[in-house]
């Protein structure tokens, strides 16, 4: 009998931690954490290398046949390869975020990349984060969460992590919260695949709670079994 491998979806907006939270409980059950949406990134850092709009699915097509996008897990931390390459500092960035968003919208690239992470979760004991991992990449997953926080708070966060990195520094908390409400509304609203929470997802808002407590949180109930 093929042992059952477990398998935990994180979905949620936008800056409410889903990553974070997903690294602290893979570090704790000695497991792989899948962060799907840095796929997505490099999907979009390549599209705009050549100079294509993230959004044009009729420029995008064609370069899925010709794109390889994998993961590698190095002490701990998730590196992100386009075609060979370590993206992974490169796809942080306010206009490859948005470019995320905006190429997530194409159907083929979703069905593409959940495939790959489809296959991952098969071979291996993964927490995966996202927007639809519950509703389509891994529906059958026996733990699934739903992390959230307001749009004030996420800004909050984001402000903070670009000032740390000594990027974005033109950014105000304003337009970061505009930002994200309208990356929500893309997510949420786009035809294929949106941003959803599923009915047996459980609920975990972080706006006031900090990334170990949410992390603490979806330990307490994998470990008990709940689901």
């Amino acid at each position: 009998m093929k042992e059952q491998r477990i398998n935990i979806a994180i979905d949620g907006p936008a800056g409410a931690g889903k990553s974070t939270v997903a690294r602290m409980v893979a570090e704790e059950l000695s497991i792989l954490h899948l962060d799907t949406g840095a796929m997505y990134r490099a999907m979009a850092l390549k599209a705009l290398r050549l100079g294509i709009s993230p959004g044009d699915a009729t420029a995008v097509l064609p370069l899925l046949p010709k794109t390889e996008i994998t993961v590698e897990s190095i002490d701990g931390v998730q590196h992100t390869y386009l075609d060979g390459e370590d993206v992974s500092t490169l796809i942080r960035t306010p206009e490859v975020s948005k470019g995320a968003s905006d190429i997530g919208v194409i159907p083929e690239v979703r069905i593409k990349l959940a495939e790959s992470q489809r296959e991952f979760a098969k071979e291996h004991d993964v927490i995966m984060d996202g927007r639809e991992i519950g509703s389509f990449v891994l529906p059958d997953a026996p733990y699934k969460f739903y992390v959230t926080a307001s749009a004030d708070e996420r800004a909050r966060r984001r402000l903070l992590e670009l000032q740390e990195k000594g990027i974005g520094m033109d950014k105000t908390l304003e337009s970061l919260r505009e930002e994200i409400l309208a990356r929500d509304h893309t997510d949420s609203t786009r035809a294929f695949a949106p941003l959803v929470r599923v009915p047996d997802a459980v609920l975990i808002d972080t706006t006031n709670m900090s990334a170990s407590e949410a992390a603490a949180e979806v330990l307490h109930r994998v470990n008990k079994g709940e689901r």
